[in-house]
């Protein structure tokens, strides 16, 4: 269930609002005049939400760029393609 409350609860109760969405691991909606108005969240809900888009968005990227072509590479030939990549970075100055 959401959890759904006026903003001036952030300011009023912002212990009790830090703990739900700490401990919960939820986000707790805040409205302001009956709308909605913001979300908070805990900063390691925050990130891993940004971390799955990530994901999600390199994956997403990756389908579209096989679907161009009909290469494709046996799991050892891209373990060895990635290797020598990494080992590239490694000599570089990055």
């Amino acid at each position: 269930m959401e959890n759904i409350r006026p903003v001036s609860d952030l300011r009023n109760h912002f212990s009790e609002i830090s703990r739900q969405v700490n401990e919960g691991n939820t986000p707790v909606f805040l409205t302001k005049n009956g709308y909605g108005n913001m979300v908070v969240l805990s900063m390691e809900t925050y990130r891993k939400m940004q971390y799955d888009t990530y994901v999600y968005l390199a994956l997403r990227e990756a389908e579209k760029e096989a679907a161009q072509t009909k290469e494709r590479l046996s799991d050892e030939e891209f373990r060895s393609y990635a290797q020598k990549l990494l080992a590239d970075l490694g000599d570089s100055d990055v």
